[in-house]
C-alpha cells in the first residue's frame, strides 16, 4: 500500500500509483472545504475571523492546490489579517501570494493597504503601481494610490510645521548683543580680562587624554616641548594679556589666528534692568561667583 512507502520513493505498482492518487485527491477535496468553510465564516463577522484564518491555514497545509489557488488561499487569509488589523501578518500573507501567482491583483492591493497601516507608504505606493501595472482599469487600486499620496504629503506638512516652529523658536531665544552699546559690551567682557591662563601643548594633551592609556605615556609631548618653549606665549605670571578684537570679525577669523589662544569657555550676564543688582553691575561692585 502507499501509505506504507518510504519518502520520496517513487510507487512501483499499480496498487501503489492508485492508492496515491486517491490520497492527493482526497487532501485536494479536503483544501477545497476548508477554502469555502473559511469564505463562510468571514461571512458571518468579525466573531468568526480567528476559525476563517484556522480554515485558511489548514488548507495552505494541505499542499495540495496548484500555485494559483493557493495564492488564493494566500490572499484570502490576508484579508482576514488586515480585518483584524494584523497588518505584518497581511503583508506576509499578500507576498507569499503574489510570490505564488504574480498576477494576483487582490494580493497586490491587501499589500498596498497593509504597508500604509504600517506607515511604509513608499512600499504602498508601489504594490499599487504594480497591481495597477497587472490590472489598468482597477479603481480600487487608483482608489488606494491617492490616499497613500494624500498621507504622504500630510506628513511632508507636518515636518514642515515642526521645523518651521524650531526655527522660530530659535530666532526667538536669540540676544541681540549687537544692539548693546559700547558701556554694555565692556561690563559684559570685563570680568574675564586677564584671567586666562595659557596651557602649553603638552599639558593640553594631558588634559585631553586623562582616563585613557594614553595618559600615561612618559613621552608625551615631549617632542614639542621646545616649541612650547620657543612659543611668545607661557605660563609665567603676567606673559599673557587678551588682545582686542574688532566686534565684527567672524568667530571663524578670530580662532585661525595663530597667535590667538581661548583659555576658557566665555560666559555673559544677562541682567534686567528692573533688577536691585542692576546699578551694581553697570558700577562694577560685583564680583563674578566662584
Amino acid at each position: 500500500m502507499a501509505l506504507w512507502m518510504e519518502t520520496g520513493s517513487e510507487p512501483k505498482t499499480e496498487t501503489e500509483i492508485a492508492d496515491l492518487e486517491a490520497i492527493s485527491a482526497l487532501k485536494e477535496s479536503t483544501a477545497l472545504e476548508l477554502k469555502e468553510k473559511g469564505n463562510e465564516l468571514v461571512k458571518k463577522g468579525k466573531k468568526h475571523y480567528p476559525e476563517a484564518i484556522h480554515c485558511y491555514s489548514r488548507a495552505i497545509n494541505q499542499k495540495a492546490l496548484n500555485d494559483h489557488d493557493t495564492s488564493v488561499l494566500f490572499s484570502n487569509r490576508a484579508h482576514v489579517n488586515l480585518l483584524l488589523g494584523n497588518y505584518r501578518r497581511a503583508l506576509s500573507d499578500s507576498q507569499d501570494a503574489i510570490k505564488l501567482f504574480p498576477a494576483n491583483v487582490k494580493a497586490y492591493y491587501r499589500a498596498a493597504k497593509a504597508c500604509l497601516s504600517l506607515n511604509l507608504l513608499a512600499e504602498a505606493k508601489s504594490y499599487c503601481e504594480s497591481g495597477v501595472g497587472k490590472d489598468p482599469t482597477n479603481e480600487e487600486l487608483k482608489k488606494l494610490a491617492k490616499q497613500i499620496d494624500l498621507k504622504k504629503l500630510e506628513q511632508e506638512q507636518r515636518a514642515a510645521q515642526k521645523v518651521a516652529h524650531l526655527y522660530h523658536g530659535i530666532r526667538k531665544t536669540i540676544i541681540p548683543v549687537t544692539r548693546l552699546n559700547s558701556t554694555m559690551r565692556h561690563r559684559m567682557e570685563s570680568p574675564y580680562a586677564g584671567s586666562g591662563i595659557c596651557l602649553s601643548k603638552r599639558k593640553i594633551l594631558r588634559y585631553l587624554l586623562e582616563g585613557t592609556a594614553a595618559a600615561n605615556v612618559e613621552s608625551i609631548g615631549e617632542e614639542e616641548k621646545d616649541a612650547a618653549d620657543g612659543s611668545p606665549y607661557d605660563s609665567s605670571a603676567g606673559s599673557s594679556k587678551w588682545v582686542k578684537v574688532n566686534e565684527k570679525r567672524t568667530l571663524h577669523d578670530v580662532l585661525k589666528e595663530p597667535n590667538f589662544i581661548i583659555p576658557m569657555i566665555p560666559v555673559h550676564y544677562v541682567v534686567s534692568k528692573r533688577s536691585g543688582f542692576y546699578k551694581d553691575f553697570i558700577t562694577g561692585k560685583w564680583r563674578p561667583p566662584a
